[in-house]
């Protein structure tokens, strides 16, 4: 029971199908239409430009940190403090420092003292020499011991003037008027300076003058010049665009991961403070700028009529490598053009055809299909739709 029911719904799908294919074909079919579609000659600015990622930087900062190792005493500076060139930011612990400047000092007055003892000594042989009284060997003996002592009391003074150094540089001033960007000690921390200075703060001289230093890859580089005009943006203020130039375009390439980027400084201007050091921005260069420049859609130029797409009209063709076409009634038009920069969308004239010129960018195609719920349109670049032909 189940296979016969089974087998009607098959013969009345089959029906059902035959029928609509039926309809379809007797349906009455709208006339195909070509229509073109358009675009003024008229003045459009034209931008080239590259697109790359960076990091904001202020133009200028320092790293302070110490030549003498010791226990940090006093810190006299926080996270964004405004700091002067020559004001004491920090200070380590002096008591060993003290200690030595005082031990230099105490060997110099030695040296000073056998210094004494040995020009008086000198003095007397010299006297003792003239008259010959004593051998040259003696006086010679005694004028070496008098040299010595003047070179015991340099390498004492030259101990003291280090130690005295060394004391000074326990006092940590700031080498330039800014804000202080981190701090990497904490009072009673102890610093070692044995191998390399140890970083206690990185200042920033001036926050309303930032920098991007943006990565370029190396296709892109060659476009790339001082002086060229940047938008960026960063995620911190999504809606805010903000204008700088290139100022330096630097040689070093740097590779990560087989890719080969190139350094390029942009100015960032930072007057209302809103760019802070290290957000990432992107950033957009324009390496090349036509400003209320003639142009045509780049798609124009690349529009070429058969007589199998445009039917009966007339086609007058021209031998030129770049073209436009044009247009008259029923005569369609090739105009050898003079073509500038592109951007991709719009192409520069530099001449050929005048202002104002409808330029044919591309054609469609309406009807052609059964008039079931109104007329189709289909672009003539498509494939084409096989109709039966009418007897």
């Amino acid at each position: 029971m189940k296979k016969k029911f089974s087998k009607i719904w098959i013969i009345v799908g089959l029906l059902l199908a035959v029928g609509i294919a039926l309809w379809l074909l007797s349906g009455k079919k709208k006339e195909e239409k070509v229509e073109f579609v358009t675009a003024k000659v008229e003045p459009a600015n034209i931008q080239n430009s590259v697109t790359a990622t960076g990091t904001i930087e202020p133009v200028t900062s320092v790293t302070v940190g110490t030549q003498v190792s010791g226990i940090v005493s006093k810190l006299y500076v926080d996270y964004n403090s405004e700091v002067k060139k020559g004001q004491v930011i920090a200070e380590l612990d002096k008591t060993n420092l003290t200690s030595e400047l005082n031990t230099a000092r105490a060997n110099l007055s030695s040296a000073q003292s056998a210094l004494d003892y040995q020009l008086a000594n000198y003095n007397r042989y010299q006297t003792l020499f003239k008259k010959g009284l004593i051998a040259a060997t003696d006086y010679e003996s005694a004028r070496l011991s008098w040299q010595q002592a003047k070179e015991q009391v340099s390498t004492a003074q030259e101990q003291v003037r280090r130690a005295q150094t060394n004391l000074s540089y326990a006092t940590i001033t700031s080498p330039i008027d800014g804000i202080v960007l981190s701090k990497s000690v904490e009072e009673g921390q102890t610093v070692a300076a044995s191998f390399n200075t140890p970083e206690l703060f990185k200042i920033a001289k001036d926050l309303t003058n930032m920098q991007v230093v943006a990565n370029v890859d190396e296709a892109d580089i060659g476009n790339v010049k001082a002086g060229e005009r940047v938008s960026f943006t960063v995620d911190a203020f999504p809606e805010d665009v903000f204008e700088g130039h290139v100022t330096q375009v630097r040689q070093e390439a740097t590779t990560t991961n087989n890719v080969v980027t190139y350094e390029v400084v942009i100015s960032a201007p930072n007057g209302d403070m809103k760019l802070k050091p290290g957000l990432t921005a992107s950033v957009t260069i324009y390496t090349a700028e036509r400003q209320g420049v003639l142009s045509v859609p780049s798609k124009a130029l690349r529009f070429t009529p058969t007589q199998e797409t445009v039917g009966d009209k007339k086609i007058v063709d021209s031998k030129g490598k770049n073209k436009v076409w044009t247009l008259d009634g029923n005569t369609l038009t090739a105009h050898d053009v003079q073509i500038g920069m592109s951007d991709g969308s719009h192409t520069e004239i530099l001449g050929g055809i005048s202002q104002g010129k409808d330029v044919i960018t591309e054609l469609k195609v309406t009807g052609g299909m059964p008039d079931m719920e109104g007329s189709q349109e289909r672009s003539l670049f498509g494939p084409p739709r096989r109709e039966k032909e009418k007897k």
